[in-house]
């Protein structure tokens, strides 16, 4: 007999522990080594000697070498990451603390090679290695400055991008533009990492994408104006975008990267290291420094609110009383992040007022749909006390929807297909916000539990047709923001079934099918991050608590009785709750296939905890 009490009881009491006392959850959003590399880079670059900080990310770096001299972004990567190596290298030699003759920068410098050197890095690492001197500027920039002078009817225009890509993109052409870069007396000399110097073929290798910048070039001619003018008046828009975008901690749009990439465009226009914009946003990066196992990491942005409307609502779900003082302080919490600022969303959304959740603590103005509804799971037992708060959130996210019927991100419509051509690796992930499974799902779950909208309702009905229409042969669904298959298919299912549609339809039955056929030989479910880059589910030969969470959330939803699988499934989680190895550790969020994973500390807690509630609720009880 399977008696789930003592887990729930276990998980509810280290969440209780762990809350910071502000009411939200701090845990660590973990990305991997790039934004500690970067972070030694730009100090050093700026000349600012915190060594205590320096010392400690390098400590951070050091730990994670593979035993070939190679930096992993997962653990069954393959023999290493060639650009995370380079930066990590490059950080290293930087930082002063550990020299060329270094047996473990030998060891990473022969892995460098051995792939292909400096050429073969992605175009991101190649932006920051050129603005710091290490790389050379292409000919042409990946995008003319002007380019964000193009009208909104244009096809391809500035607000056609996602705001991520917008955010990451407007100082990466403005240096481009420049071809600005920064050295310092202490700059490494990276030369030797070069393999052969073709420097324009090594930036861009698409002819589509030479069609596709002679296009935009033809939308700049016909814009009013001289060359020169248009030029200027282009620089100082890309200038007006960055400083009205910069929150109040400094950064530009919370994230480590749009922020980094914006301090170096602020010195290409003449500011001086000093300025106060300048150490402002700096001080904004430092502010998401955390630690992890004694040293330091920085974060690419905080996930406290995130993390706290996913934990708020699954302590209720696991029948914590709203009145718990766990859940009272993290419910005020929610609600004085609920955002009143006008974003880009309003763009392409102009009829709507503000109403939504982002996800870091320090982001007031770019809401975005996943958050909003988690935040509303959490709140939606306070209703009756705060009405206005709920309806602002419900008419926002209901006005997020795409004309396609699915839910995307952060802005409505931002799918434009002729950003592939650009010479981005991944330029998908990074300039384009489509509808995806995971979060039309979890919206229609949220419409469909927590509301009282009709089932027939116009939009569950848009938001259910999308999803049928987008399942994959096998029966799943890819999703876009976790790892990836099981993420996609535990979001869309019990959205499905929470907005009515029967367990024994095709759809849901393709989906059991799938998920029984995965599941391992202890119970347990894994998928590996190699299941995005490839566009197909690759299993991780291991168990998680993260995925097996999902794909029982999604048995349990389809169920009428606890299966000899689902129960072996539980037992599984049962029986690893406090487990510590490789498979905790292990990215279960993604934002960029092939290059951006994120290790969610809180997950390991709160999808058990949801799996084994609504286990307790339906079968137990």
């Amino acid at each position: 007999m399977i008696n789930t009490k003592k887990g729930i009881d276990w998980i509810i009491e280290r969440l209780r522990k762990d809350q910071s006392p502000d009411g939200s959850w701090n845990y660590p959003f973990e990305t991997g080594l790039s934004t500690d590399a970067y972070m030694i880079i730009l100090l050093r670059t700026l000349e600012l000697n915190d060594e205590e900080l320096i010392q400690g990310l390098v400590s951070r770096i050091l730990s994670k070498q593979e035993k070939n001299g190679a930096w992993k972004l997962y653990y069954d990567e393959g023999d290493g990451n060639l650009s995370a190596t380079v930066e990590v290298y490059y950080a290293l030699l930087y930082s002063g603390y550990t020299k060329k003759d270094d047996k473990r920068l030998r060891a990473a410098k022969r892995f460098i090679l051995s792939k292909g050197g400096l050429e073969e890095v992605s175009i991101f690492t190649k932006v920051m290695l050129s603005l710091t001197g290490q790389y050379i500027w292409p000919d042409f920039s990946p995008l003319p400055i002007e380019f964000i002078l193009l009208p909104h009817y244009f096809p391809i225009n500035f607000y056609s991008l996602s705001v991520f890509g917008r955010a990451n993109l407007t100082p990466i052409i403005l240096l481009a533009d420049k071809k600005f870069f920064i050295k310092t007396k202490n700059s490494p000399n990276l030369s030797e990492l070069h393999i052969h110097r073709n420097q324009d073929n090594s930036w861009f290798r698409s002819s589509e994408y030479r069609s596709l910048f002679s296009f935009i070039e033809d939308g700049v001619k016909r814009l009013m104006g001289l060359p020169e003018q248009l030029h200027q008046i282009a620089i100082e828009r890309a200038k007006k975008y960055m400083l009205d975008h910069l929150e109040p901690d400094g950064t530009f749009y919370s994230y480590f990267s749009s922020t980094f990439l914006l301090i170096f465009a602020l010195l290409s226009l003449g500011y001086k290291k000093t300025d106060p914009i300048i150490t402002k946003a700096l001080n904004g990066l430092f502010a998401m420094k955390c630690e992890i196992n004694g040293t330091p990491h920085m974060q690419y942005t905080t996930a406290n609110v995130w993390n706290t409307s996913l934990i708020g609502y699954s302590l209720q779900a696991a029948g914590v009383s709203t009145d718990d003082s766990m859940v009272v302080e993290a419910n005020r919490y929610l609600l004085e992040k609920q955002q009143h600022k006008f974003g880009d969303w309003v763009i392409h959304n102009p009829k709507t007022l503000p109403g939504g959740w982002g996800f870091s603590e320090v982001n007031t103005m770019n809401p975005d749909v996943d958050d909003t509804t988690a935040s509303l799971r959490s709140l939606s037992r306070l209703v009756p006390h705060d009405r206005h708060a709920w309806d602002r959130g419900l008419e926002w996210l209901l006005s997020m929807q795409n004309d396609d019927g699915g839910w995307a991100a952060f802005e409505k419509n931002t799918d434009t297909k002729l950003f592939e051509f650009l010479p981005l690796e991944k330029g998908e992930f990074l300039l384009t916000d489509p509808s995806c499974a995971d979060i039309t799902g979890r919206t229609l779950e949220f419409l469909g539990n927590y509301t009282n909208l009709s089932r027939d309702h116009k939009a569950i009905q848009k938001g259910v047709n999308w999803l049928l229409k987008n399942q994959l042969m096998n029966g799943s669904w890819y999703g876009r923001w976790g790892v990836c298959y099981l993420y996609g298919t535990w979001g869309a299912v019990t959205g499905l079934v929470a907005a009515g549609i029967p367990t024994g339809h095709s759809s849901i039955q393709r989906a059991v099918n799938w998920l029984l056929s995965i599941q391992n030989g202890d119970g347990g479910w894994g998928e590996s991050c190699h299941s995005d880059r490839k566009k197909t589910y690759v299993p991780l030969q291991a168990s998680t608590l993260t995925h097996t969470g999902w794909a029982l959330d999604t048995l349990i939803s389809t169920s009428e009785e606890p299966t000899s699988q689902i129960r072996k499934g539980i037992t599984y989680l049962l029986d690893s709750l406090e487990k510590e190895d490789w498979t905790t550790a292990y990215p279960k969020g993604q934002g960029m296939a092939g290059a951006f994973y994120i290790h969610y500390h809180s997950y390991r807690y709160i999808f058990p905890l949801i799996a084994l509630s609504h286990y307790q609720k339906k079968f137990e009880s």
